[in-house]
């Protein structure tokens, strides 16, 4: 979470008056992510998020507040979009698209455990379930087609032989989805397509136990294979940060708590280790294009492109397997 527009206090209190949230105590900036402008704000009712969106437009938002409300009234723990007096789900705040949703409990969990992991395959599984009689269809927006036009504009960035992967994994990757396409459909969904450790939360129970309180942050979400959305998970959740590498326990935990609830298919696990790349060289790109073509934001922490360098490199030569 960024700030590119600066909201005042007396701008956000009156919003939140007009949608009926309370009167306004107290206003933060967010510093974490990359995409959109949020705020941390309390009212006399409950904590909130108010987010401005920078990219997307109100025609486009529909589709992530409305899966949001879909997971939301299904019993799965995501924040729970604003709606106006009029049922209207994206409103408008200095002249920019805007949201409001409540704020999950807990915090983020930046070294999950076996026990994290879990809980983390569960619930991953139970929200794709419960996305599956979701009306609305917007593809994967970050998916092939966005890794084919964005690749060129940042290979005159890079050194030779990080250029010269990046190509490689691109033909490669055009290759299997070529090959897939006269396969055996893998199942689709709405996927999240961004649940890193970042974008979860967690408190404890009586007894110290960790709970998932929930996932956050759906701007990434379209429909898509669900195994990318595991993939996703597994090159953040189950890596050693520092160089890329699995862990093997923290990878069982998560795959084994994900199918007790869906099982995965044959054709999901042929494509495991393809789709680990996959997920490894989508995150590669997005960050060389934030890292090399940045906008200008108030409050922004860029993320390191050569983290998912060295992913890519492990997925490479390690691929991700069924334990």
């Amino acid at each position: 979470m960024a700030v590119y527009t600066e909201v005042s206090f007396d701008e956000a209190r009156q919003f939140l008056l007009n949608l009926e949230l309370g009167s306004l105590q107290t206003m933060n900036a967010c510093s974490g992510g990359i995409e959109n402008t949020n705020y941390f704000v309390t009212t006399d009712q409950a904590p909130l998020v108010l987010t401005l969106f920078e990219r997307l437009n109100a025609e486009q938002l529909p589709f992530y507040l409305r899966l949001m409300k879909h997971l939301a009234t299904r019993g799965i723990p995501v924040p729970d979009p604003a709606v106006n007096a009029q049922g209207e789900i994206v409103h408008a705040l200095c002249g920019k698209p805007a949201a409001v949703v409540n704020r999950l409990k807990g915090k983020s969990e930046l070294a999950p455990t076996i026990a994290h992991c879990t809980l983390l395959g569960d619930m991953l599984a139970r929200m794709h379930l419960a996305g599956r009689d979701f009306a609305m269809e917007q593809p994967n927006l970050r998916g092939l087609d966005w890794w084919n036009a964005t690749v060129p504009v940042v290979l005159p960035f890079m050194s030779a032989d990080r250029a010269a992967l990046l190509q490689s994994e691109l033909d490669y990757q055009n290759q299997q989805s070529h090959q897939r396409q006269s396969s055996t459909p893998l199942p689709r969904g709405p996927i999240h397509a961004d649940l890193f450790r970042d974008n979860a939360m967690f408190d404890t129970d009586a007894n110290g136990q960790p709970v998932l309180t929930g996932f956050f942050d759906f701007y990434f979400a379209g429909v898509d294979t669900w195994l990318f959305d595991i993939a996703v998970c597994m090159n953040d959740w189950c890596i050693d940060l520092p160089t890329g590498i699995i862990d093997p326990s923290r990878a069982h935990a998560f795959l084994t708590a994900y199918e007790k609830v869906r099982p995965l298919e044959a054709q999901e696990r042929l494509c495991l280790p393809d789709m680990g790349r996959a997920a490894a060289l989508r995150f590669w790109i997005s960050r060389l294009w934030d890292f090399h073509l940045p906008r200008e934001a108030a409050v922004l922490q860029a993320h390191d492109p050569e983290h998912f360098y060295r992913v890519l490199q492990q997925r490479i030569q390690h691929p991700l397997t069924i334990l």
